[in-house]
């Protein structure tokens, strides 16, 4: 945009450093004039210059409470790096798709409202990897031309590769055989390695070494102490139907009627 284009060296550098992620700032993917674009919360953009990473920075306007910090983002809306929004309801059927938003005339700073990125950073890191991309396009289309020496050592590297994919899968195998044997022998089982496809680090995915495999338990509550918590500790009273003849001359001598009755349920 040619309002960005304008902008002093130190508001881009605080555009720059709300960017990034060294900012800290949660950002969300919404849905304007039918692009995707990421906005955040003017709460969020607050924190992130009263943030002590901010406060390392070089060449940035100083800010000491949440009204300096309100202030200087407000100086930044006139260059249009970002612009106040308003949020709607979901762009799809899913309520977790992106929101609608829609740009607002009134454009101010409130720290309540969200704002809508018109800025993407610093490009130098995708420049970096699509220069490192074609790098590698090429490297492995002129493989044919690299030197023998060169060859042998990513024959031997693939090798090395494929060798430790092969013993993982047959570590998996051994160690399923070795559980079920164990739980026939030595009920409930143990398992070699438990957290070896567990979503920890790869160290801690060969500790321990071994592990019961103990199903996990969980606390119930017995029905009568629940009874007891309700009724103040005292059983709870049952119903007593007694039938009784009719006496009135009016109706049929075979008649009954039903009479109710709550009577203390007695210990057995």
């Amino acid at each position: 945009m040619e309002q960005q284009s304008k902008a002093p060296q130190d508001i881009r550098n605080v555009v720059n450093f709300l960017r990034s992620s060294s900012a800290g700032m949660k950002v969300r993917v919404g849905v304007l004039n039918g692009k995707r674009v990421d906005y955040f919360k003017g709460k969020g953009a607050v924190k992130a210059l009263l943030s002590p990473a901010y406060v390392k920075l070089k060449n940035v306007p100083k800010v000491a409470d949440e009204e300096e910090a309100q202030r200087l983002l407000l100086t930044v809306i006139p260059f249009a790096f970002f612009l106040r929004v308003e949020r709607g309801a979901p762009s799809g059927t899913s309520s977790n798709s992106p929101k609608q938003l829609q740009i607002t005339q009134m454009q101010t700073f409130v720290a309540s409202d969200y704002y809508a990125w018109f800025y993407e950073g610093s490009q130098w890191t995708t420049y970096l990897g699509g220069v490192a991309m074609v790098a590698i396009m090429l490297a492995g289309v002129m493989f044919p031309l690299w030197p023998p020496i060169m060859r042998l050592g990513v024959w031997y590297l693939s090798i090395g590769v494929l060798g430790l994919i092969g013993l993982f899968f047959a570590l998996a195998v051994v160690r399923l055989i070795f559980y079920i044997i164990t739980v026939i022998v030595a009920s409930p089982g143990i398992w070699i390695f438990p957290k070896l496809f567990a979503d920890v680090g790869f160290v801690e995915s060969f500790i321990p070494l071994w592990e019961w495999d103990l199903p996990k338990k969980k606390g119930k509550k017995k029905r009568s102490e629940k009874g007891k918590a309700v009724n103040g500790g005292s059983p709870a009273p049952s119903a007593h139907i007694e039938e009784i003849q009719d006496s009135g001359s009016s109706r049929p001598a075979s008649r009954t009627a039903a009479r109710i009755e709550e009577v203390p349920e007695e210990d057995s």
